[in-house]
């Protein structure tokens, strides 16, 4: 279709943007706390890639909060004045948001350590009681904005964002669910804005008229906190006061993450319904987000008056040069976002709560490796050859891609029907339809590049021999372990699993069990989307389900993703009993036995049995390496990839997949 607002220039103030395309600000951790070459190839490429205007990960002003950039960090100005460098040739803006976390931060005053904040209520996420900040203390931090904005100016960016959104700072002394004061910044609501209305002040005072100041807010999903009115209340205080250039609205704060940043079960524009009640009352130019993934959701939102500008972050981690090519009319070339929040959310998340995580991208290996690979990199070999690659799946797939770019002639064979692996079974889940987006664009781009594809072909040692290729990629992914072999007591594996009742997922949701009975047991010993996902299937399917898992919290690697909440909140808790460090023991004909992973002599009623017409094992798989394995023997110049390689996740897979083809 043809944009009509989206590709067209906007101003922010006396900042010219050349289209409505905005990358919100997002931690990486590529930078490592500062802003190094890494971060700064990161931002270059989606510069290159068209995006009108990009807002740098947040940056603490205070050392009683520090950030992943912190503007208290002396070698920033000549750091920033290499990222300004970089992104200028391109068009690309540069606003800074700048950040200071209160209960959700790190105090790195030495001798201090405890966080501030507006009253001593703990984060739901770091969980340390805050000291109330003083008066001094507030204008301390309020100066510590104000500074930041005069040195972004002079570092010779383009415009800053104050984060009073997601439980920060700013929002703890907004909201009345965090602040309790009773002096001149609690209690009224005009009380309440007075930390950030002091804050938007000094900082406008603090710049000239070409650097933009603006604000991000967020309403809450939270009962006694910011509601849209709430919100589009301080908004036009501010606005009237002339103290903000625009507001980016977002949604939700840590106690709600799983609405601040939604997974592939949320729908195209989610957060609108919290949104647009404040964008569309508001003078200043608006920004919003909320899962949008192309040009095409991005006009219609802006063609309807609901905001000026539109964020698509993730879509442009996926693909740096989306804006590209979707105004070049290529948008079914975008490598799509699926939504996982895998290498994004939970890399970001990792980043955050511990020093050695970074962000990635499920789907595209490139992201945050823009110094090394990437697309735009990918040159012809210098000697082609004859590839064969053994297993149609994502990390088959993408090496299939990768080496054809490169000008080698590449069989791809594929055991099954289909290509896609698992991804396909993965799909049937509950909302996971759109991690099949991404198997269709691989098909795409390797059937253009002329890639022969031999469908239902399986291959032994002999095949891959006969075929005479110079080089063998093994993508022949993993089996699904149904032993009873948990990882709590691994010399105590549960008994009765052979029986016809015990299933996969993969056998379930591929017809093994089309008529699971009125009780399930899933037993998972993984942590991960797998089992809740069976969970959800099966109570679909009209079963009452017990959840068993040896770990912790239930589907522990899930909550970086904030994917873990949702997931529980869409089943209905009175057919979904949940047991966390418990561990399967034994398997009857329609019932099984569960007792804790600890020692629990003393109590006899820990032991449980539980009605069970089909149990589910969800377990560790087990990698299909016997081809490489030969082929190694033989001498033969072979890669393996993904889980053929070790069991693990997509994310792994594609990017194996990716670098094995570069090493051919």
């Amino acid at each position: 279709m043809a944009f009509t607002h989206v590709h067209t220039p906007f101003k922010i103030k006396n900042v010219a943007l050349k289209n409505r395309i905005v990358r919100s600000a997002h931690g990486t951790n590529l930078g490592a706390g500062t802003m190094n070459d890494r971060l700064i190839a990161y931002h270059e490429a989606r510069a290159r890639g068209g995006v009108g205007l990009s807002i740098m990960e947040i940056t603490g002003v205070h050392m009683s909060s520090a950030g992943l950039l912190n503007m208290f960090d002396p070698e920033l100005e000549e750091r920033m004045g290499k990222l300004v460098e970089a992104c200028k040739p391109h068009g690309m803006k540069l606003f800074v948001q700048l950040w200071h976390g209160g209960i959700q931060g790190t105090n790195v005053i030495p001798g201090d350590g405890i966080p501030w904040s507006a009253w001593d209520i703990p984060s739901h996420k770091m969980n340390k009681v805050p000291r109330i900040m003083t008066k001094g203390m507030i204008d301390e931090v309020v100066g510590g904005f104000a500074d930041a904005c005069r040195k972004l100016e002079q570092y010779g960016l383009d415009g800053a964002e104050v984060h009073a959104a997601h439980s920060y700072l700013p929002h703890q002394f907004l909201s009345p669910a965090w602040n309790k004061r009773t002096d001149d910044y609690g209690g009224s609501f005009e009380n309440r804005l007075r930390f950030l209305r002091e804050t938007m002040e000094a900082c406008q005072a603090a710049t000239s008229d070409n650097f933009a100041v603006g604000v991000r807010m967020s309403p809450d999903y939270q009962t006694g906190s910011l509601s849209p009115g709430d919100v589009t209340q301080a908004v036009s205080i501010l606005e009237e006061k002339g103290l903000i250039d625009f507001v980016d609205v977002s949604a939700g704060n840590y106690t709600t993450d799983y609405k601040m940043i939604g997974g592939m079960h949320e729908p195209v524009g989610y957060e609108m319904v919290t949104s647009a009640p404040v964008t569309t009352r508001t003078k200043v130019p608006t920004i919003v987000t909320g899962r949008i993934r192309t040009l095409d959701d991005a006009d219609l939102i802006i063609r309807e008056g609901e905001a000026d500008l539109v964020v698509i972050t993730r879509g442009t981690v996926a693909d740096p040069d989306l804006v590209n090519k979707y105004l070049a009319g290529k948008g079914t070339e975008v490598r799509p976002c699926i939504g996982c929040n895998q290498g994004c959310v939970g890399g970001i998340m990792a980043a955050v709560t511990g020093p050695g995580g970074v962000m990635g991208c499920t789907v595209n290996p490139a992201a945050g490796f823009e110094e090394e690979i990437g697309d735009d990199k990918i040159v012809p070999a210098a000697e082609p050859k004859k590839v064969l690659i053994v297993g149609g799946g994502v990390g088959g797939m993408e090496a299939a891609r990768v080496a054809a770019l490169r000008g080698h002639k590449v069989v791809l064979c594929e055991a099954g029907p289909d290509l896609g692996g698992t991804v396909n079974i993965a799909a049937k889940l509950p909302t996971r339809h759109a991690i099949h987006d991404i198997v269709v664009w691989q098909q795409e781009r390797i059937y253009e590049l002329g890639v022969e594809v031999r469908l239902s072909t399986y291959m032994d040692l002999e095949d891959i021999e006969a075929e005479g290729a110079d080089a063998v990629i093994i993508a022949t992914g993993s089996t699904p372990r149904v032993d009873g072999v948990q990882a709590s007591n691994p010399g105590d594996p549960a008994t009765g699993v052979d029986q016809p009742h015990v299933v996969s997922s993969i056998d379930l949701l591929t017809g093994g069990r089309p008529n699971p009975g009125q009780h399930a047991l899933v037993v998972d010993d993984v942590g991960h989307y797998e089992a809740l996902g069976v969970a959800e299937e099966l109570i679909q399917r009209g079963c009452e389900v017990t959840f068993v898992t040896r770990h912790t919290a239930i589907g522990y690697q899930l909550d970086a993703m904030f994917m873990t909440a949702p997931t529980l909140g869409r089943m209905p808790h009175n057919r979904l009993h949940l047991h966390s460090r418990y561990r399967l023991t034994s398997i009857e004909k329609d019932t099984a036995t569960i007792e804790p992973i600890y020692d629990a002599t003393y109590d006899n009623s820990a032991k449980l049995t539980v009605k069970a017409d089909t149990v589910v094992l969800v377990s560790h798989n087990r990698s299909n390496s016997d081809l490489y394995d030969a082929l190694e023997a033989k001498g033969v110049n072979a890669f393996v990839v993904g889980d053929a390689r070790n069991p693990r996740t997509m994310q792994e897979a594609i990017g194996e997949g990716y670098r094995a083809a570069l090493a051919i």
